[in-house]
């Protein structure tokens, strides 16, 4: 199983409700540690920009594939395919091994490098740079919780702009996904702005193409997620 399917299908079970032991995030942590890249490696378009790209897990570059993000997005630049790619791994190890000193060290790193970045720090949201905000905030709320100024400008971004263009279904939901994992007291009124919309989804009857997969309890459960929080 390769790093990405393995990210996701992580994701996915926690999302769901799933449960973890200690031997299980040990597991994952090992593998996830050993897809760490060679920097040498790198394309020449991250060479050339590395700010703006990975550091420490670069998504494989077969035939111009891009992975998909979480929540399903299909990215067309590399801008949002490899930093979720890369922050989405590096969230999952700090979850299950924040006091290693190599995952600290990348976290450290990684934090840095987004504070640098026009889509992570800067307010950014030509092109994909709007989505990759999201992804951002996504990983700042899960290791810099306590940065609330930072997750507030990210949130602030996606609020001014969302209505910009029309927008992909995932993005919305990728979205609710941050507010169901952010700290509550910054959370809660946006998912209270945001209830209405989302008891709509989970009350909406699953299309038929939604059952070839579990991409509909995903869904369910995020959105569950999110909901829950409010008192009510």
């Amino acid at each position: 199983m390769i790093a990405h399917e393995l990210m996701i299908k992580t994701n996915h079970y926690l999302i769901k409700g799933g449960v973890l032991t200690s031997a299980h995030k040990a597991n994952i942590t090992r593998r996830l540690l050993s897809a760490r890249s060679d920097g040498r490696k790198k394309p020449r378009f991250m060479q050339e920009d590395p700010t703006m790209y990975p550091q420490y897990f670069i998504p494989p570059y077969n035939n111009g594939v891009k992975f998909q993000t979480v929540i399903p997005m299909s990215p067309k630049t590399h801008i949002l395919a490899a930093n979720s790619y890369e922050l989405e791994i590096i969230r999952l190890l700090h979850m299950f091994a924040q006091h290693d000193d190599d995952v600290r060290h990348m976290v450290d790193k990684t934090l840095n490098r987004l504070q640098q970045t026009c889509f992570g720090n800067k307010s950014c949201y030509t092109g994909e740079c709007f989505e990759a905000g999201m992804v951002t905030l996504r990983f700042i709320s899960t290791v810099l919780p306590d940065n609330t100024g930072w997750i507030k400008k990210q949130i602030n971004v996606f609020n001014s702009h969302y209505n910009d263009k029309r927008r992909p279904a995932g993005v919305l939901k990728y979205y609710w996904l941050c507010l169901s994992e952010m700290p509550f007291d910054i959370a809660e009124p946006e998912i209270s702005r945001h209830r209405g919309n989302i008891l709509s989804e989970l009350n909406r009857k699953p299309q038929s193409k939604d059952s070839d997969d579990d991409s509909h309890l995903v869904l369910a459960g995020l959105m569950q997620n999110t909901v829950a929080r409010l008192p009510e």
